[in-house]
């Protein structure tokens, strides 16, 4: 499982794998062995290089998340580069580049666009085919292609950059 996990405005990519009777955690670039387990509704207890750690979530009337440390409160927010809803908000016509990030795991099978082409929003950019389907990803904004990352016949995981839109 990937998420990008937002800590007080700093973004983080976790990478969960389940093993026998722990998890193997990679946030960023670091792997860490990790024993988590639910103690109550919203408070897990976390076993961490020996050490013991109780994390509380608490959810703000305002619709804010907070991850409560022993007496250290942290704003967070948990996205999943895979979803509709992710993807939505990540696809605002907002200012300065924008990466166009594979939604699911496959294989770029074609790619519509060079890099110094002028796109629309909404246009298709590139093909990824997943599951059988082949899937037109758009441009997230109007603008121009700064930098194709991804080439013909790649496997791309979610959320790997696949072009960059100025």
């Amino acid at each position: 499982m990937i998420y990008d996990v937002i800590i007080n405005g700093n973004t983080h990519r976790v990478e969960l794998t389940k093993g026998e009777k722990t998890w193997l955690c990679k946030v960023d670039d670091t792997m860490m062995e990790v024993d988590a387990a639910f103690t109550a509704r919203d408070v897990v207890s976390i076993l961490l290089s020996g050490k013991a750690y109780e994390v509380k979530r608490e959810r703000a009337l305002s619709g804010e998340t907070h991850m409560i440390v022993g007496s250290a409160r942290y704003s967070s927010e948990v996205q999943d580069p895979r979803s509709l809803k992710t993807r939505r908000s990540h696809a605002g016509a907002g200012e300065g580049p924008q990466k166009l990030m594979a939604p699911m795991p496959g294989k770029v099978v074609r790619i519509l666009v060079s890099e110094k082409d002028e796109v629309e929003a909404g246009q298709g950019i590139i093909v990824v085919e997943a599951m059988k389907m082949q899937n037109e990803l758009k441009s997230p904004k109007k603008g121009v292609v700064s930098k194709v990352i991804a080439a013909e016949g790649a496997t791309v995981n979610a959320g790997d950059p696949l072009m960059v839109i100025e």
